[in-house]
């Protein structure tokens, strides 16, 4: 479709050509626009957007939005480039230097942050009748683990974490206004994650999104958004900084509610010992 655009454009009426820039230039936010938020964000009326679509050969809006969607996906999960350079030259210096390029995420992150942006983060995770955390792929295991600690300090937390879409929207067709959905998504960035996204905010849900950049999708969804660093080396995504996001989430939420959290606390210290959930008898290799 973008080739298509780029060579017709010169043929496309002065408001066609907003649309066409429009698609072109926020190919990533752009797919996932109904014909009305399109033609708002363009600046046209929604029968130009539809008339666009026709005139591109589409049956409709919605098969164009098809198109758009098919053309993301593919470039979303287009092969990365590893960074191996780094480890050529001192294959034998492999722990080390992976080690200085997740401490450099993480300090670089630092800076990627607004402490307000943050400090409202805290805030909707403390005043949230329910949580739903969104994580899947590479991503699943940084939702269980925010969903673990979240769980230790409040109730009505849950994870997401599954890849079956009909799932997906049942796990999430309870939520409303009163809840929040935290999204957690990097490079390659799942579409199913972006698609329970737009789902929460279409059903008026509070949003914080725990991502890698402003250039991620994940952004426009929500007015809360977390940026972590998660440069490669090789094929592993480095997650260093992206789980010190998410520790400073639950550090903050627990120094904001100390007494009640150190209570419930101390009431699951006790469900651990009657029930053994961390067995001191296997673990001082003694038998009953």
């Amino acid at each position: 479709m973008t080739e298509d655009l780029k060579e017709r454009y010169e043929s496309f009426s002065e408001s066609q050509k907003r649309v066409a820039d429009y698609i072109l230039e926020n190919d990533e936010y752009a797919p996932f626009l109904t014909a009305a938020k399109l033609a708002a964000r363009v600046g046209v009326s929604e029968s130009t957007v539809v008339r666009f679509a026709a005139l591109l050969g589409y049956d409709g809006y919605s098969e164009m939005q098809a198109a758009m969607v098919d053309e993301l996906q593919a470039k979303l999960v287009a092969p990365k480039k590893y960074m191996t350079n780094k480890l050529k030259n001192e294959p034998s210096d492999v722990m080390r230097k992976v080690f200085v390029a997740d401490a450099r995420n993480i300090v670089d992150s630092i800076h990627y942050i607004d402490q307000k942006v943050f400090d409202m983060a805290v805030e909707l995770l403390d005043s949230a009748r329910r949580i739903y955390v969104v994580g899947l792929r590479n991503c699943a295991p940084l939702a269980m683990y925010l969903t673990t600690y979240l769980s230790m300090m409040r109730p009505d937390v849950s994870s997401v974490t599954t890849t079956d879409m009909s799932e997906m929207f049942e796990q999430l067709s309870w939520m409303d206004k009163d809840d929040v959905v935290v999204g957690i998504s990097f490079p390659r960035y799942s579409l199913r994650t972006l698609k329970a996204m737009d789902y929460a905010n279409s059903q008026g849900g509070r949003l914080i999104c725990i991502t890698d950049s402003e250039y991620s999708p994940m952004n426009m969804y929500s007015s809360c958004n977390l940026w972590a660093k998660s440069d490669m080396i090789t094929m592993v995504d480095s997650m260093a900084a992206p789980l010190s996001v998410i520790n400073a989430l639950c550090v903050a939420l627990f120094m904001k509610n100390e007494e009640n959290i150190k209570h419930n606390l101390e009431r699951l210290e006790q469900i651990w010992d009657d029930y053994m959930t961390y067995d001191k008898d296997a673990l001082s290799g003694r038998e009953e």
